[in-house]
C-alpha cells in the first residue's frame, strides 16, 4: 500500500515572546497560518517493521530526520509490526522559520495512522508530536490557530483568505541562536484570542526579528526589500517565525503577484494563498 501526503507551510503572522519557563523554554503567543505551499512525502507500507528513508536531505543523517524520528514513535507508541519506505520531495527551505521539518513530522504522523491503520485521534496524535518539536502539535491541529505556550496550546482562529509573498533569504537562522540571544525581548505583554484582529496585524510585531535582522544582513536585506513593494500589503513586510523568511500579506492574488513582480531578481521567493484547513485534516 501506498500513500502521497501534503506537507504545507506555515507562516507566523506575528510572534510575541511573553516570558520563559524554568527549563528554558520560551512562552510565545503567535497566529499561526497554513500556506498552500509545501513539501510533498510518499510512503510505502512495510510488513517487517523497516523504517527507511528513500530520498537524502542534504546535512541530515536518517536518525536525525524529524520524519524519521516521528514513524519510529508512532511505530513505538502505538505497538504496530508495520514500518514504511519514506520519501520527501522538498520544497520548504531549511532554517527558514516555515516549519518545514515539524511539517513533514505532522504528516508523517497523520499519514502512517492512516497507512497502518491504527486509528489514533487527533489528540492523541497531537501529544505524540509535541517531544518533536513545538511546532508540530499546530500542524497535527490542523488549521489556523492562535498559539501560546510553547506554541503547543492552540485554538482556532480565522483568518482572511489572503494571498502572501514570501522571500527565502539564502541563510539558515539557527532558532537555538535567536532565542538564546541577549538581546531578545522576552517581556511582552500577553495578549488574549479577544485582542486579535486580522485587520489590526499592523500593530502585532514578531519580536525575534530585531536579533534577527541583526545578526543576519541578508534577512534585513530581504525584509527592505520585500517593505518597498508592500504599499498594499495588510501589515506591511515582517519575519515569519524565528526567520530567515519575510512575508507580506495581500487581499488579492493580482496584488501580491504585482508586489512579487516588482522585487529584484536577486531575492528568490514565492507567491502562495492561505489555507483554512490542512490537506490531511479530513
Amino acid at each position: 500500500m501506498k500513500l502521497s501526503a501534503a506537507a504545507p507551510a506555515k507562516l507566523n503572522l506575528f510572534l510575541h515572546v511573553v516570558g520563559r519557563r524554568d527549563d528554558g523554554y520560551h512562552l510565545v503567543q503567535s497566529a499561526f497560518a497554513l500556506l498552500d505551499f509545501g513539501d510533498t512525502l510518499h510512503f510505502t507500507r512495510r510488513e517487517d517493521g523497516m523504517i527507511n528513508r528513500t530520498s537524502t536531505l542534504a546535512g541530515v543523517a536518517p536518525e536525525d530526520d524529524l520524519v524519521v524520528r516521528a514513524a519510529q514513535l508512532l511505530q513505538r507508541e502505538s505497538k504496530t509490526s508495520l514500518g514504511a519506505d519514506i520519501a520527501v520531495e522538498k520544497r520548504i527551505p531549511m532554517g527558514g522559520g516555515l516549519g518545514g521539518g515539524s511539517s513533514d513530522a505532522a504528516s508523517t504522523l497523520m499519514a502512517l495512522n492512516r497507512l497502518w491503520d491504527l486509528k489514533l485521534s487527533r489528540l492523541r496524535l497531537q501529544a505524540l508530536a509535541l517531544p518533536l518539536g513545538a511546532d508540530v502539535p499546530f500542524f497535527v491541529f490542523g488549521q489556523n490557530a492562535w498559539a501560546e505556550g510553547v506554541g503547543e496550546a492552540l485554538q482556532p482562529l480565522a483568518l482572511p483568505n489572503w494571498w502572501y509573498v514570501v522571500l527565502l533569504p539564502s541563510v539558515q537562522v539557527p532558532t537555538p541562536l535567536v532565542f538564546g540571544h541577549p538581546e531578545l525581548t522576552r517581556d511582552s505583554i500577553p495578549l488574549k484570542i479577544t485582542d486579535f484582529s486580522a485587520d489590526g496585524l499592523a500593530g502585532f510585531k514578531n519580536d525575534l526579528q530585531a536579533v534577527v535582522f541583526k545578526v543576519f544582513p541578508e534577512v534585513l536585506a530581504s525584509f527592505q526589500a520585500l517593505h518597498a513593494v508592500s504599499r498594499k500589503s495588510i501589515f506591511g513586510a515582517r519575519m515569519t517565525g524565528s526567520g530567515a523568511c519575510v512575508c507580506a500579506a495581500f487581499e488579492t492574488e493580482s496584488d501580491a503577484r504585482d508586489a512579487f513582480s516588482k522585487v529584484s531578481p536577486e531575492h528568490k521567493g514565492f507567491v502562495a494563498q492561505g489555507l483554512q484547513k490542512h490537506p490531511l485534516s479530513d
